[in-house]
Formats: structure tokens, sequence, C-alpha cells
């Protein structure tokens, strides 16, 4: 069965740094693209971070682009969200998400599977 698991969550202090996880479990691990977005109640859901497991390439959103850094341990099947200098309004349930297309996309139409999201709040 095709799966992802998020971990890593939790309360931190504006300015403090948190680590996501993302465990893939089920699919070809090489050949296809995970991504990570983030949802506050009452908006849309938001893309953060993509990884394409072809060629490496990666993808941020420019709220967070020199904070967080998008990462892969194939030998673990897993995908990090490094997240540093957070700030409040980087509060949300964090979701990562599988694509069978190579491409690094933001564009959450592109993904088929999602975990279950974990909670990231930033105290100001």
């Amino acid at each position: 069965q095709s799966r992802l698991v998020e971990s890593g969550g939790g309360l931190v202090q504006s300015g403090g740094s948190l680590r996501l996880s993302c465990e893939v479990s089920g699919f070809s691990f090489n050949y296809y693209a995970i991504g990570w977005f983030r949802q506050v109640p009452g908006k849309e859901r938001e893309g953060v971070s993509c990884i394409a497991f072809t060629d490496g390439r990666t993808d941020y959103a420019d709220s967070v682009k020199g904070r967080f850094i998008i990462s892969s341990d194939n030998a673990k099947r897993t995908v990090y969200l490094q997240m540093n200098s957070l700030k409040p309004e980087d509060t949300g349930v964090y979701y990562c998400a599988h694509s069978p297309w190579t491409m690094c996309s933001m564009d959450q139409v592109t993904y088929r599977t999602w975990g279950q999201g974990t909670q990231v709040t930033v105290s100001s």
C-alpha cells in the first residue's frame, strides 16, 4: 500500500527551527516528486517546497526561500523539510504529497497521494 507519513511538527518560538520528515512507502522511489504544502484554517493550501527525484531539482515558495531546505535520504526513503528562522506566519498543518510526474511542481493538482499532516505552531 502506497502511503506517506509526516512527523516532526510541534510548537516552537519565532526564530527557531524544526525538521519535518515524510516517510515514503509503496512507491517506486526514484521516479516521482515529493511536495510539501501547508494549510491554515480559512485559507487555501499552499505549496512550500518540492523535490524531483529524477534530477534532484528543488523549488521553494518565495515566502520560505533562504529559510527552508528540502532534502531526501534515498536509503531511508524519507524526505525532509528543514525549517529555520521560523515566523508566526509559518504556522499551519504541513502535508507531504506524492506526484507521479517526474517534475518538481508547487501546484497541488499534480499530486495524487497525501499524508495525514503534522501541525507546526510558531509563537511570537
